[in-house]
């Protein structure tokens, strides 16, 4: 009898377990900022304050699952990434543990298993990776019919629909989601009028999948960059934020401006180490035919410790020697590209492809090809024409040499001529394995399609899905698939 009372007794003064509740409250808000600006020292401080003030909040789980993901996807480190990947399914298990009637009970099981999707891809863990994106897309679907309204799972959804509407054919059974690029577009279109007017905690993060999606998919980059500058972004206060407006900047044609936010941004004991804006600046800086260029290769070399762009790091300090007149510097960079990194990305891959195959690129070409890619091209196109007598030693340098005839051509509103160079790139290069002849089909399309002309637009795109060279396929179909979905109806 006394230890039943005993029992009792227990029982009655045990405290009855709490549900998780999820509210983003003002500590919250300021830690996710922290955290989108890489200040993971203040969001850990903050965090440890939820933790004390708030301590049945489960937001912290997705604070603490947004830093994580940041860190894998940063630094690239795959003990890391195994070190920090159980508590994936520990902090979705809790989650599952909270309020069921909360819009965000089922948003952030899918927000997290979206985070380890990307980071999984990072490691080309694509089978696991997809797994997290079918299982995100089923609770979005299922929350998106609890709550229509809710605004951060529109987020998630949109980008996945637009995201999925590129995913080559060969690929695509992967996943059992359907895309639809312009019902993401719409989506992500409808989440940042929301932001406008709402005080909304996800709103740059909107902002920046809307520009990924106009830049990727869209193939509209005034549009991509007047989204980007509509945000409040702020490159000199937050690494993320000069990375992606640095970024967009680069791949829009506005060069000079990636190099001014690239040496603007902020750094010190503050932030997280993001060793890849050097590469980045190293990139926009020869892209402007800089001799400083080095400098920024060798301190990525030096910091990152990651997998990714070793190889072309190499090969772009090579490129250096070879603007420098300098062969043998060449040649000593790209043994390097043949002895260090890893190949899980094009730019990898083809740096190792230019090493093995021992074809040292022509100087006006390579620095016509790089003012191209830095936007200059006037200046790409005037450096093109100084090399039309040369007797080229090369099937590659001579492709090269029409092909970006035809992006110059094409960039400077010359449609017709850029087409009459797509099309002798084709020619002569679809049976070859460089990427040249499957980028001017696809080019080529893109060229038909502003100029309105929809049926030879889509004639190319499939052409360029015809094409199967030996790096960048992928991501090319992906664009031809994207430039065909945006033909829908026209």
């Amino acid at each position: 009898m006394k230890s039943l009372i005993t029992l009792l007794l227990f029982v009655a003064h045990t405290p009855v377990f709490a549900k998780y509740y999820f509210d983003y409250s003002p500590k919250a808000k300021q830690a996710y900022a922290s955290i989108m600006s890489l200040r993971f020292n203040d969001a850990q401080v903050l965090l440890k304050e939820m933790k004390a003030s708030e301590p049945n909040n489960g937001i912290v789980l997705h604070l603490e699952d947004y830093m994580d993901f940041f860190k894998i996807y940063i630094n690239e480190d795959f003990n890391e990434f195994k070190r920090l990947e159980p508590a994936k399914e520990k902090r979705i298990e809790q989650i599952a543990q909270g309020d069921s009637k909360s819009p965000y009970f089922l948003f952030l099981q899918a927000d997290i298993r979206l985070h380890w999707a990307l980071a999984r891809l990072k490691f080309e863990d694509y089978w696991k990776a997809f797994l997290d994106i079918n299982k995100a897309f089923a609770l979005l679907e299922e929350n998106a019919t609890k709550f229509p309204d809710f605004m951060p799972n529109q987020k998630d959804l949109g980008i996945l629909h637009a995201v999925v509407s590129s995913i080559p054919s060969g690929v695509g059974w992967i996943t059992n989601l359907e895309g639809d690029l312009e019902k993401g577009k719409r989506e992500l279109q409808q989440v940042i009028a929301y932001s406008q007017k709402h005080d909304f905690i996800f709103e740059q993060e909107t902002y920046i999948l809307y520009a990924y999606v106009m830049l990727q998919f869209g193939n509209d980059e005034d549009t991509a960059w007047r989204i980007i500058n509509e945000s409040k972004l702020d490159p000199k206060n937050s690494p993320t934020a000069a990375f992606v407006l640095a970024n967009v900047a680069m791949r829009t044609g506005r060069n000079d401006k990636a190099i001014e936010i690239l040496k603007n941004r902020p750094s010190g004991d503050g932030y997280y180490p993001f060793a890849y804006l050097d590469f980045l600046l190293g990139r926009a800086k020869q892209q402007r035919l800089d001799t400083d260029a080095d400098i920024y290769f060798k301190k990525y070399l030096q910091y990152f410790k990651g997998q990714n762009f070793i190889k072309e790091t190499y090969r772009r300090l090579a490129w250096q020697e070879i603007i420098k007149d300098n062969p043998q510097g060449y040649q000593l960079y790209m043994k390097e590209v043949n002895n260090k990194g890893y190949i899980n990305v094009g730019a990898d891959e083809s740096a190792l492809k230019e090493a093995q195959e021992g074809i040292v690129p022509h100087v006006g070409v390579l620095k016509s090809r790089l003012l191209f890619d830095g936007g200059y091209y006037q200046r790409a196109y005037n450096t093109l024409l100084l090399q039309a007598n040369e007797k080229f030693s090369s099937t590659k340098i001579k492709l090269e040499y029409t092909y970006f005839l035809g992006r110059t051509n094409h960039q400077l509103k010359k449609y017709e001529d850029a087409i009459k160079y797509y099309n002798i790139t084709i020619a002569n290069g679809k049976s070859q394995t460089w990427y040249f002849a499957c980028r001017a089909a696809l080019e080529k399309g893109n060229a038909f399609a502003t100029m309105k002309q929809y049926e030879n637009a889509r004639t190319a795109y499939e052409e360029c899905l015809t094409i199967k060279p030996s790096e960048h396929r992928i991501s090319l179909h992906q664009s031809a698939k994207s430039g065909l979905a945006r033909l829908k109806g026209k």
